[in-house]
């Protein structure tokens, strides 16, 4: 895996390293605390160069004489729209991209308006650096000049990020949530990224076991469990694969004892060929990433526990491979899920609601938490509604949903309420049996899959996540170059902090 930085923080006037970074403002304005003679000659520069300080816009520098470091890096700042908690995150992905090779990188964190940037903004510069220098090259083998010699290749990133800071041990408390954070959405990249081969159920249940050193309680379902339980809507899914399922329960008990929980459920099919209703060749490859879902839950509690939540939390996952042999799941096989409801299997690819039914119904059964959030890369549907720059949020709740799209404006993932209804609910009314696992054809898709999950979450206050367009191979940003984005975990971890944890 690629190396990460290594994040300090000093005072301001703390003596530069082979970079300094300075952030300008409007006009290629620069922060009147700097030393005199650098100032003037980083403003010569800036004028010659029509500098004008636009966000993220850069100005490389050879240091003039006198100053320690070898190299100025300029970076803008200045946009029309007040400055949000993603632009920091996008401001530090650009200083790494920009200082490449560089052993100590040093970010004056001072701007020409108004002063010192704040510690919480600071502590995201940080954070999206450490987003940025994320790359997934397990797999890479190193490249070698001539026989067993390993050749030498410069680093991503610069090896120490200094943060020149005017309250380094504010800054410091600051960094211990972002970086959490940051920890828990790498995480979900990396369940992402991985290969099925790798990453089965079994597998996965055995990695999600590791957060139990974060303090997580973790519990794991095994087939007979699911049996007795009757979760036959997420066994039928898996029938098809020799590699058996697993449900894992993942408890952060950070809150008051007793206190109602809130909890995160997650589609984890490590691998979905389609089932008998087989998917195209082309980009097939891509359904690793069907466990998008489950892997922000995981990163979730993973961040939650990092920074040490005031919260009750529960995660759960399912984790199936939706594969092909003489067993797998018929097109017309009907099942009967947990809840007791039976569903007409019309298509075998859409398989993730029959997971999370049985998943959901479990999760406000056994927990009876304060609201459920599922998320899952559900429907092809929703990228053609959306894009790659949305999810999809559907909700049985106005003030759970009113919160989740505030988390996703103020995190950057964002998210667009779509409707539910009765007459989308006759849509997925079944012939032989309850309910059918499809609507009626091509339209509303995205809306009938969540229509058919909301029959399984009772009266829980429930929202549903489709982030088929978000999770993996979406656009690439400045703070993240990797297939999988680990989209879910800061909108989410946002969601928590802002309403639902004690102070």
């Amino acid at each position: 895996m690629a190396t990460l930085p290594k994040i300090e923080f000093s005072a301001l006037d703390a003596p530069a390293g082979d970079v300094l970074v300075i952030l300008a403002g409007e006009g290629g304005s620069i922060p009147e605390g700097l030393p005199g003679a650098l100032r003037e000659a980083v403003a010569k520069a800036a004028r010659i160069a029509k500098f004008k300080g636009k966000s993220l816009a850069s100005l490389d520098l050879i240091a003039p004489a006198g100053v320690e470091a070898d190299r100025l890096l300029v970076v803008g700042t200045h946009s029309k729209e007040p400055a949000s908690e993603e632009d920091f995150l996008k401001l530090g992905g650009t200083i790494l991209s920009k200082t490449k090779g560089a052993a100590t990188v040093t970010v004056r964190c001072e701007l020409p308006a108004d002063g010192a940037v704040s510690p919480d903004d600071v502590a995201r510069i940080a954070a999206g650096a450490m987003l940025r220098a994320y790359d997934f090259d397990l797999y890479k083998t190193k490249k070698t000049k001539s026989g067993d010699e390993e050749e030498e290749t410069s680093a991503d990133g610069p090896s120490t990020l200094i943060f020149a800071v005017a309250d380094p041990e504010a800054v410091r408390t600051a960094f211990e949530r972002e970086e959490a954070v940051a920890s828990g959405t790498m995480l979900a990249r990396d369940l992402v990224n991985e290969p099925a081969n790798v990453l089965g159920p079994v597998e996965y249940a055995e990695r999600i076991q590791e957060l139990a050193k974060h303090g997580i309680d973790v519990e794991v379902l095994g087939e007979s469990e699911m049996k007795a339980l009757k979760m036959n809507a997420l066994l039928g899914v898996s029938q098809g694969s020799p590699r058996p399922p697993r449900l894992v329960i993942m408890r952060w008990n950070g809150g008051a004892e007793g206190e109602q929980p809130v909890a995160f459920v997650g589609k984890g099919v490590v691998f979905d060929t389609g089932g008998i209703s087989i998917k195209p060749a082309g980009g097939m490859e891509d359904m690793k990433g069907d466990m998008g879902g489950s892997a922000a839950v995981v990163g979730l509690m993973r961040a939650l526990a990092g920074r040490k939540a005031k919260v009750n939390a529960i995660g759960i996952v399912g984790l199936v491979e939706n594969a092909v042999d003489g067993a797998a799941q018929r097109p017309g096989d009907i099942v009967t899920a947990m809840s007791g409801t039976t569903i007409e299997v019309l298509n075998t690819d859409a398989e993730g609601r029959l997971v999370l039914a049985d998943a959901l119904w479990y999760c406000q059964d056994r927990f009876k938490p304060k609201f459920m959030v599922n998320l899952a890369t559900l429907t092809g549907a929703i990228i053609v509604a959306l894009g790659n720059h949305h999810a999809g949020l559907f909700s049985n709740d106005d003030e759970l949903a009113e919160r989740l799209s505030a988390a996703g404006k103020a995190s950057g993932e964002k998210v667009w309420r779509l409707p539910l209804g009765r007459e989308y609910d006759k849509m997925i009314e079944g012939k032989f049996a309850d309910i059918k696992n499809i609507g009626g054809g091509r339209a509303g898709g995205s809306i009938t899959a969540a229509q058919f999950l909301k029959r399984f979450v009772n009266d829980v206050p429930w929202a549903h996540l489709d982030i088929a367009g978000t999770a993996m191979g979406s656009p690439s940003n400045e703070y993240n170059q990797s297939w999988a984005s680990g989209f879910g975990v800061r909108l989410l971890d946002r969601l928590v902090a802002d309403h639902y944890q004690s102070k």
